[in-house]
């Protein structure tokens, strides 16, 4: 049943234009200047420091490197993190 939703959501998307990220449980990521990172769909926070923030997905993991990270919003789903932010990086499982 996994494998045949893997196959279904792709097509879904390309053929009848529905929005990727909804359909395939992909994070949303929107950054503001270098200070504002909001991410949404994301599956739990892995690591957290001043300095670096690392949170789980549903293809890997999404890692964001910089200074004075200040956590300024985090709840199931959704993270608003605020600092000078030097590089987002994603790392496949």
């Amino acid at each position: 049943m996994k494998k045949w939703q893997q196959h279904i959501r792709p097509w879904l998307v390309k053929y009848l234009a529905l929005p990727s990220d909804v359909m395939l449980e992909l994070p949303r990521i929107t950054i503001i200047g270098q200070i504002h990172v909001y991410i949404e769909n994301h599956q739990g926070l892995e690591t957290y420091s001043d300095t670096e923030l690392k949170l789980k997905t549903n293809k890997g993991f999404i890692r964001i490197t910089g200074s004075a990270f200040v956590l300024k919003m985090m709840l199931p789903e959704e993270i608003l993190l605020e600092g000078t932010i030097s590089d987002v990086t994603f790392i496949p499982d």
